[in-house]
C-alpha cells in the first residue's frame, strides 16, 4: 500500500541575517564630527595662548591696535600656511617658498624699477614666473620621483643664491633694491597691495566713539592693512576649493593614495603640479605686499619662513604624511605665530623665548591630533 502521508513545512525560524551598515552612512553625535576636523588642535591651541597672554601680557596688546600688530605679520605667513596645507594635504612638501619670496621680490622690483613696467603689469609677469618656476619644481618632483624634500631643498639654495647675485647685478653691489615703492605709482591697483583698507569705515567709527582716536578726533587705527584681508580672503577661497569642489576631493585622494586615486581617475600628477604652482604664486603674492609696503626688497627677504609655514600648517592638523588637514587649520595655526612673536614683546618674558614656545607648540598639537584621531577613527 502506497505512503500517502504529506511532508511537514519546516515552521522553525529562519536563522537572522546579519544586518551590515556601511560605515559611511553610520550616525555620529555633534562631539564627534568636532573632534574629527583637523583643525580643532590648532583651534584649541589658539584658546589657551589667548589664555596665557590674557593672564601675562600688557591690555594693550587687546586693543584694535595690538591685535592689528598681532595680525599683520601673522597675515603674511598665513598666505604661506594656507598654500603649503594645500599642498601637504595632496602628498607633498614645498621647502622652496622662503626663497621664493626673495627671489620674486627681486624679479617683481626689477619689473618695475630696471624695466618701468606698469604696476599691473609688474605683478602679473611676477605671477608668472612663479608659476613656471612652480610648475618647474612639481614635474621635477614627478618626472625623477624625488622626494619633494629633496628637489625643493636644492631650489632653496638655488633661488636664494640667485636673489643675492641677481640683486648685486641689478643695484652694482648692494644685496638690497630700494626706491621700488616710489616708481610704483599710485591708483587702484596699489591700494589693492598696499597700505590699509575700510579706511572710510574707520573713521566713521572713530566719529560715533566706537574705537579709539586722537584728540584731533582721528581713529588711531586708520584701517585694516591690505594683507589682512588677502589672508582671509584666502584662507576663505582654499576652504571651499577643498570642501566644496572636485578638486578639493581630487586633492584629498592624491594625498592619501596616489595610486588608488589614478586608478580611479583623479589627474594626480595634474593635481600636484597644480599646487606648486599656487605654493609658488602665494609666495609671489607675499612678495609683492611686502616689497610695496617696504618700497624696497632684499635678498634675505623670507628668510625661514618655508619651516614657519610649514610649522603653521603642523599646527593646524595637516600630516606630513598628506591626505588629511584643513585651510582653516593653518589660518589658526599662523595666527597662534603671530600673537606669540608680537605677543612677548607686551609680557616681561625675554623675546628669545618664542623659539621655545613654538617647539613645544609644535610638539603638543602633533601629539594632541594623532591622539584625537586615534580615538575617534579607532586607528592603531
Amino acid at each position: 500500500m502506497a505512503d500517502t502521508t504529506q511532508p511537514t513545512a519546516d515552521l522553525s525560524p529562519a536563522p537572522a541575517v546579519k544586518k551590515i551598515q556601511d560605515e559611511r552612512l553610520r550616525e555620529v553625535s555633534f562631539l564627534t564630527k568636532i573632534m574629527r576636523r583637523p583643525e580643532l588642535g590648532a583651534l584649541a591651541g589658539l584658546v589657551l595662548v589667548a589664555i596665557f597672554f590674557f593672564s601675562t601680557a600688557d591690555a594693550s596688546m587687546f586693543t584694535l591696535a595690538g591685535i592689528m600688530n598681532i595680525l599683520s605679520p601673522a597675515s603674511q605667513l598665513g598666505i604661506l600656511a594656507i598654500a603649503a596645507a594645500l599642498l601637504m594635504i595632496g602628498g607633498e612638501f614645498d621647502l622652496s617658498i622662503g626663497s621664493m619670496v626673495a627671489f620674486t621680490g627681486l624679479v617683481f622690483g626689477a619689473f618695475i624699477t630696471l624695466s618701468g613696467w606698469p604696476l599691473l603689469l609688474a605683478i602679473a609677469g611676477t605671477l608668472a614666473v612663479a608659476a613656471v618656476l612652480g610648475g618647474l619644481n612639481g614635474q621635477m618632483v614627478i618626472r625623477t620621483r624625488l622626494p619633494s624634500f629633496i628637489v625643493t631643498l636644492a631650489f632653496l639654495f638655488i633661488l636664494r643664491g640667485l636673489s643675492l647675485v641677481g640683486l648685486k647685478w641689478a643695484t652694482g653691489g648692494s644685496t638690497q633694491m630700494r626706491g621700488i615703492g616710489d616708481q610704483a605709482g599710485e591708483g587702484i591697483v596699489r591700494e589693492l597691495f598696499s597700505g590699509v583698507a575700510f579706511e572710510g569705515v574707520f573713521s566713521w567709527l572713530a566719529a560715533h566713539d566706537v574705537i579709539a582716536k586722537f584728540p584731533n578726533g582721528q581713529p588711531t587705527v586708520t584701517g585694516v592693512p591690505v594683507s589682512i584681508v588677502w589672508f582671509v580672503g584666502f584662507a576663505l577661497l582654499a576652504t571651499w576649493l577643498l570642501l566644496r569642489t572636485r578638486a578639493g576631493n581630487w586633492i584629498f585622494a592624491a594625498g592619501g593614495d596616489a595610486n588608488a586615486a589614478r586608478n580611479s581617475g583623479v589627474p594626480v600628477d595634474r593635481v600636484k603640479t597644480a599646487l606648486f604652482m599656487l605654493t609658488a604664486c602665494a609666495a609671489a603674492l607675499v612678495a609683492v605686499l611686502t616689497v610695496l609696503d617696504a618700497g624696497s626688497t632684499d635678498a634675505r627677504r623670507g628668510f625661514q619662513k618655508e619651516f614657519e609655514a610649514i610649522i603653521a600648517a603642523v599646527i593646524g592638523g595637516c600630516l606630513l604624511t598628506g591626505g588629511y588637514g584643513s585651510a582653516i587649520g593653518a589660518f589658526f595655526g599662523a595666527i597662534i605665530f603671530g600673537m606669540v612673536s608680537i605677543g612677548l614683546t607686551y609680557t616681561r618674558f625675554d623675546s628669545d623665548w618664542f623659539q621655545v614656545f613654538l617647539g613645544a607648540m609644535l610638539l603638543l598639537a602633533v601629539l594632541f591630533n594623532n591622539f584625537i584621531r586615534r580615538k575617534v577613527t579607532g586607528e592603531r
